[in-house]
């Protein structure tokens, strides 16, 4: 698939940006499926005033909840409540299921 450049307004200044073909075929083979919001300057902006990329207050106050493993039988810890219907992996057994997934 050939790519060309492509202008995108930035949500935080406004100004236009250029997503090239190069930027374009990395999100791809890296399998990122949205285009960038910001332009250069605002994501690097935006990452000095937040480390965490605005995802710090989320991960803070955590709730672990201890589990058993749908797959192995292992005892483990999730970061949210389990819901009856859905079965709840270990981390090791959850990458096992997602690379599964993405064949």
């Amino acid at each position: 698939m050939a790519f060309e450049d492509k202008q995108i307004i930035c949500r935080d200044c406004g100004e236009p940006f250029v997503f090239t073909a190069g930027e374009q075929q990395f999100y791809q083979e890296k399998g990122l499926e949205h285009e960038p919001q910001r332009c250069r300057a605002c994501r690097t902006t935006r990452r000095s005033r937040d480390p965490e990329g605005g995802r710090g207050m989320r991960t803070t106050n955590r709730v672990m909840t201890p589990v058993i493993c749908a797959s192995c039988g292992q005892q483990t810890t999730v970061p949210f409540e389990p819901k009856l219907d859905r079965p709840v992996y270990c981390s090791a057994c959850f990458e096992q299921q997602r690379a599964s997934f993405r064949r």
